[in-house]
């Protein structure tokens, strides 16, 4: 029998439909989330692996903010190999909230 105790679960993602505008506020207000997108709105979709962020958590934390970020309809992410890629779900968010990202990704003054 083969052994499954190295198989990552995959990542549940909620459509951002389904994402009431406090959910997507909230995940949007932490300063390490919004890094986090910040960055993956500067480069293409499926280009960066959790371990490539430049945040200042460790692994299990990263992890709690991704998830918060599925929940938002923000982040969809796929597993490659030993690696978990990630993308904006940007095209998507913008149609349930237009507007929205462009608001929180543009610089600060």
């Amino acid at each position: 029998m083969p052994d499954r105790s190295s198989h990552r679960a995959e990542p549940v993602h909620t459509h951002p439909d389904d994402v009431p505008i406090e959910t997507a506020l909230a995940a949007l207000a932490d300063p390490v989330r919004l890094q986090l997108v910040r960055e993956l709105a500067g480069s293409a979709a499926w280009t960066h692996s959790c371990g490539s962020f430049r945040v200042p958590v460790g692994k299990a934390a990263l992890s709690h903010h991704f998830a918060v970020l599925r929940a938002a309809g923000l982040v969809e992410q796929r597993d490659q190999g030993p690696k978990r890629l990630n993308r904006l779900r940007r095209e998507e968010f913008d149609t349930r909230f237009p507007g929205l990202l462009h608001l929180v990704l543009r610089e600060e003054a």
